[in-house]
């Protein structure tokens, strides 16, 4: 049997392939800061969204972390089950549902700043590295959705505004 043309770059070349598993290993540090805090990452993810703008709709949360709404959905929904945010028909848009912060999801705020310090600590990188770095993972996400007419964090749906 003969070797292809082009065999497969291996994995530890691939840059998709580091970003991705560096995702994994920054999920496991945070883990057990987590835990404790009785959330999963996309769970705390969304309640980063509202942490910056509380009340926003489905579709404006889904916007910023490049979900689609029905995946979003059952995140909400366990979210909401547990006290930290609550759902509500937008009264000027009856098919559309604002997520809100309930007074448990706001105070959750202060407990969970603590995350950052924990990528510091497992790293062993200084801020302004970790910064530099995800400044160009930003700049690399955005130049690939540019170019494939996808999401943008500098896009803002029309019931974001």
């Amino acid at each position: 049997m003969t070797e292809p043309a082009n065999p497969p770059v291996p994995l530890e070349d691939q840059l998709c392939f580091a970003i991705y598993s560096a995702g994994i290993a920054i999920q496991r540090a945070y883990k057990p800061l987590l835990d404790e805090l009785g959330l999963t990452y996309p769970q705390y993810l969304v309640l980063n969204v509202l942490w910056r703008r509380d009340a926003q709709t489905v579709g404006a949360v889904a916007q910023q972390l490049a979900l689609e709404s029905s995946t979003l959905t059952p995140i909400l929904k366990r979210l909401a089950a547990a006290g930290l945010v609550q759902r509500t028909s937008d009264p000027t848009n009856g098919r559309q549902v604002i997520i809100a912060l309930t007074d448990e999801g706001k105070a959750l705020r202060s407990r969970a700043g603590c995350l950052g310090d924990a990528l510091l600590e497992a790293s062993g990188k200084t801020p302004s590295v970790l910064a530099r770095l995800n400044g160009e993972i930003n700049q690399l996400r955005a130049a690939v959705y540019d170019h494939i007419g996808g999401w943008s964090v500098s896009d803002t749906p029309a019931d974001q505004a």
